[in-house]
């Protein structure tokens, strides 16, 4: 027999602003379960966290918590206020029988001493010493919001590894795929108000999610069609049966009430990069480039060559010194010894990741406009602030609202509308998926992919490191930099070690699975095959087919009227859709097997 919840959350409403912002939603808690909990920016996911742990009153719905059940919370923001060190805020959220040896090796582990003042912490150094809060006490529940915000790549490994092996339940908000995909077993999606469970960690989330869409979209059109259907017997049938009459009126004005009412789901941001006149072909060459802080080396003799249409990728611990060689890089910060040079016509737009450029008292819309009426200059051309916004999932009475009373997540789009309007040929982006949810981080990998320019990326994403990269440079420690082809986990099979792991000797480093072994034949006394080469050669002129009949295809269905008229055609067209997708994307899989094969043999 299943052991009973240990925290149960029924039929919870709240408000937020005369808006409701969760409308019935649930949430329960089995011992040991490992529980993502998945939603838009905004949605309320935070909000029912802190009704979970006890922290605000829901309007109605009932909160339980089995007693004698410990629960800790992590928010996304940890207050640190009254406590003289770090080990003092830790030690101040045990119980009395839990042990004080475990707090310092927590800390330890997150590479902190407890000696430290909190008022001089960084973000990532307080996000730390709040986790080492939290897992002191080895809580039967414990709540996590956002806990990979403002940590290193060693910091969200040793975290995955301690929340692995921790025996109470987790409940958990990221933006992280892996993260969420690796810890996970069970999914709870708030949307719109409401929670759907699905007894299936986050890696399966995303399908069941397009799954659920589906069915609404057909059940909606199924209302529209019944609309339809009762309108015409309203214009010709009406002077019949007068009593027949009265109810079929009343159900179409029902009919019509749930139309208006259905809550739809959230629009995804629009996004696309204003782009400059295009740069030279060698956009960034770095020669033997050194820089130091005092007696700390954080870049050593460094030389790499970055070509138009690069997406390079910078990882390492925090403090390793990323943004000073994305500065070195780019120009901004000159290096104590070696040269780099910029290529021509460069055009360079920036996401800094302490976002102190927003004014936190200006209003949304004047940030955008930069305070001049009520116009936004995109790629040149003049749009309506209003509209722009809307791109960006902000709505029009959050125009006149002060930034500074926007969330994380909203604020992160903002710095994204006001740096994608910006022409450019150079994107520089310094931890851009910080706050951002799934959706919006999808889109963002989107537009980096169809960017025409290039782009330099600092992030601790490793799933996003993996989608955008072609290549990435890393932190070998003592200012050792080196750089990998490919994304994040091509760079671990390459490194041949972990993240925070020493380096080895270049010589001794494990051989890459892919790399031919000294006894098989020279890559070059190898050829492609004669089907190979012509696969290679005929691909793109099929893929090119493809996508104009897919553009073909998704006009037709783009028209609202079409399935009330011709639901036979509708459903022929959205088949022809899915197999044409299909098959666009099986084509470019096998040419991106080819192109790389062509390139292992050396051309």
């Amino acid at each position: 027999m299943a052991a009973p919840p240990l925290l149960i959350l029924d039929n919870i409403s709240f408000t937020l602003g005369g808006a409701p912002l969760l409308n019935g939603a649930g949430l329960s808690v089995s011992p040991g379960e490992r529980l993502a909990l998945v939603g838009r920016n905004g949605s309320g996911k935070s909000t029912l966290l802190r009704i979970a742990a006890g922290e605000l009153q829901a309007e109605s719905g009932t909160r339980f918590l089995q007693p004698g059940a410990t629960l800790r919370y992590l928010p996304q923001e940890p207050d640190l206020a009254g406590h003289a060190t770090v080990l003092d805020y830790v030690m101040s959220g045990l119980g009395p029988s839990d042990e004080p040896y475990r707090a310092r090796n927590l800390l330890e582990g997150l590479g902190l001493t407890g000696e430290e003042q909190p008022g001089n912490l960084s973000g990532g150094e307080t996000r730390r010493a709040a986790l080492a809060r939290a897992l002191a006490p080895s809580p039967d529940i414990l709540l996590l919001d956002e806990p990979t915000n403002h940590l290193d790549l060693p910091a969200i490994e040793w975290l995955e590894g301690e929340l692995s092996a921790m025996r109470g339940a987790l409940v958990l908000i990221s933006h992280d795929r892996r993260f969420l995909s690796r810890l996970s077993k069970a999914t709870l999606w708030l949307d719109r108000g409401v929670t759907r469970r699905m007894d299936r960690g986050f890696g399966e989330f995303e399908a069941w999610r397009e799954q659920v869409l589906e069915e609404e979209e057909r059940e909606a059109h199924k209302l529209d069609r019944q609309i339809v259907r009762e309108e015409h017997w309203m214009r010709y049938g009406v002077t019949a049966r007068r009593k027949r009459n009265v109810r079929r009126v009343a159900e179409l004005a029902a009919l019509r009430e749930a139309r208006r009412t259905r809550v739809r789901p959230t629009g995804t941001a629009t996004m696309q990069a204003a782009e400059a006149q295009g740069s030279g072909t060698l956009v960034i060459s770095a020669e033997d480039v050194s820089k130091a802080w005092g007696d700390r080396t954080v870049v050593r003799d460094f030389s790499t060559r970055i070509i138009k249409g690069d997406r390079v990728g910078i990882v390492g611990a925090n403090g390793a010194g990323k943004t000073t060689l994305l500065n070195i890089l780019t120009g901004a910060l000159a290096p104590d010894s070696g040269t780099v040079k910029l290529g021509t016509n460069l055009e360079m737009a920036t996401l800094e990741q302490m976002r102190g450029s927003l004014d936190p008292n200006r209003s949304l819309a004047d940030t955008l406009t930069d305070g001049r009426g009520d116009q936004v200059w995109v790629a040149g051309q003049p749009r309506h602030v209003m509209g722009y916004m809307q791109d960006f999932l902000f709505q029009p009475q959050q125009a006149r609202t002060p930034v500074g009373k926007l969330s994380g997540g909203e604020r992160g789009r903002l710095l994204l509308a006001r740096a994608l309007a910006m022409p450019s040929n150079l994107l520089v982006l310094d931890e851009p998926t910080n706050d951002l949810d799934l959706e919006t981080l999808d889109l963002l990998q989107d537009l980096l992919a169809d960017y025409a320019g290039t782009v330099l990326l600092v992030s601790h994403d490793r799933d996003f490191l993996d989608r955008v990269c072609t290549s990435v440079i890393m932190s070998e420690g003592d200012g050792r930099w080196q750089e990998y082809a490919g994304g994040y986990s091509d760079m671990l099979n390459q490194r041949g070690e972990g993240v925070a792991a020493r380096a080895v000797a270049p010589a001794a480093r494990p051989r890459p699975a892919a790399e031919p072994r000294a006894e098989a034949a020279p890559a070059q006394a190898r050829k492609m095959s004669f089907k190979d080469q012509h696969a290679l050669a005929s691909l793109p002129g099929q893929m090119e087919k493809l996508s104009q009949e897919i553009a073909v295809l998704e006009k037709w269905l783009a028209d609202p009227g079409l399935y009330a008229r011709d639901p036979k055609g509708f459903q022929q067209r959205s088949d022809a859709l899915a197999q044409r997708q299909q098959a666009l994307a099986e084509a470019e899989e096998e040419w991106l097997r080819l192109e790389m094969l062509k390139e292992e043999l050396g051309g």
